[in-house]
This record gives structure tokens, C-alpha cells and sequence, in this order.
């Protein structure tokens, strides 16, 4: 009998989904609200882009909800790559407000 495929490959997944749930529960949309938008895009993706069509779906909900549009959440994330590079091997990444 073969294992069950783990939910999340990398952290970051875990993370996502994490930040999803915690975002429905908070009030800031509802679950229907999620898999309206989140439903149609996966529909027609391959398995290996379902975690690239999560957090889509999720900046879309995000710009939606007046929390962050696409280019600061684009920003975000160029600015937590430059911190992942710049930190050696097996310590914490950490983003500072100076970048």
C-alpha cells in the first residue's frame, strides 16, 4: 500500500494555506467567496501549478479586499527574496523595515 501524497511539498504551502484559513476565519471573506474565485482557475492548471493558482486566487482576494493590490504584493515578495539571499545558510530570514 503506497503513502498518501503529502498536502504540502514546502513550507511555503503550508503557509499559504495557513494564511488563506486565517484570512476566512477573520471574516475577510467567506470560503464561498474563496472558491469563486480560487475554483475556476484550478479547474484547468496541472497538478504541479496548484500552489502557484492558490496564492493567485489569494492576491486577487487580497486586492478585493482593499488589503494589498498585485504590484505591492509583488514588491513584498521581491523583497523577502532579497532577504532569503542575503541570509547565510540555517539562520532566520529576516525583512527589514530598511528595505
Amino acid at each position: 500500500m503506497n503513502a498518501p501524497e503529502a498536502p504540502f511539498v514546502e513550507p511555503w504551502q503550508a503557509q499559504l494555506f495557513a494564511l488563506t484559513v486565517a484570512l476566512n476565519e477573520a471574516g475577510h471573506f467567506t470560503w464561498t467567496e474563496w472558491t469563486a474565485v480560487f475554483g475556476p482557475r484550478v479547474q484547468a492548471v496541472e497538478a504541479s501549478s496548484y500552489w502557484q493558482i492558490w496564492c493567485e486566487a489569494l492576491v486577487e482576494l487580497l486586492e478585493r479586499c482593499g488589503f494589498a493590490d498585485a504590484a505591492e504584493v509583488q514588491a513584498l515578495t521581491e523583497r523577502w527574496k532579497a532577504a532569503a539571499r542575503a541570509t547565510p545558510h540555517g539562520k532566520p530570514i529576516v525583512l527589514s523595515a530598511a528595505q
